[in-house]
């Protein structure tokens, strides 16, 4: 908490978007800086700073700041011009380079969310069936190259790479490389 010092690693640019963003959705609620600290329990001083995006804040109390604007953590962390499905933001940084948080994506979910580990040994290939309107799927791709086939593109996500969709339609995973595939994927709905 508190300003930003030279010496700490560069903030991240989603800090630039929380300052518009949070003065746009408080306003948006019709909330004075006073009323939004006194609903949030974040002080209007650090409000204030965050809106000038002259402050570093934590992500759990980005997360209060989003229930007390009745919005999402997204909403509140995104770049307003970009699809909310790829992020790939920094969203906290240690003392060294390696440690980081990054948001890479998100996909609108109701209900469950599930995750799953996944390999394919070369040649191999899982044809789905379409899951209901509303469902997602997030793959990241530990080893390996996954070939995604849909029925109007396909993609290949490589190792330490991934991708989000619409996991209402027909879609097929290949290994079509000569090691096997490993990926993480996430369902929800």
């Amino acid at each position: 908490m508190g300003t930003i010092m030279h010496n700490q690693p560069p903030r991240s640019d989603v800090l630039k978007y929380v300052g518009t963003n949070l003065r746009r959705l408080r306003k948006d609620a019709g909330l004075s800086q006073e009323a939004l600290a006194n609903a949030s329990g974040i002080s209007r001083r650090m409000i204030v700073s965050l809106e000038a995006g002259t402050a570093n804040i934590s992500l759990g109390s980005l997360d209060r700041l989003a229930e007390a604007l009745d919005t999402t953590f997204l909403k509140l962390v995104s770049n307003p011009d970009r699809e909310l499905r790829r992020i790939e933001e920094v969203m906290w940084r240690g003392k060294t380079p390696a440690s980081k948080a990054t948001l890479l994506g998100a996909a609108p979910a109701r209900q469950d969310t599930q995750l799953w580990l996944w390999s394919l040994a070369p040649g191999e290939r899982y044809v789905a069936e379409p899951d209901p309107e509303g469902w997602h799927e997030m793959i990241f791709v530990l080893e390996g190259t996954l070939t995604i086939e849909f029925d109007t593109e396909t993609q290949l996500v490589n190792a330490n790479d991934f991708t989000i969709y619409n996991s209402a339609q027909n879609y097929t995973y290949l290994n079509a490389g000569k090691k096997a595939v490993r990926f993480l994927r996430t369902v929800s709905s």
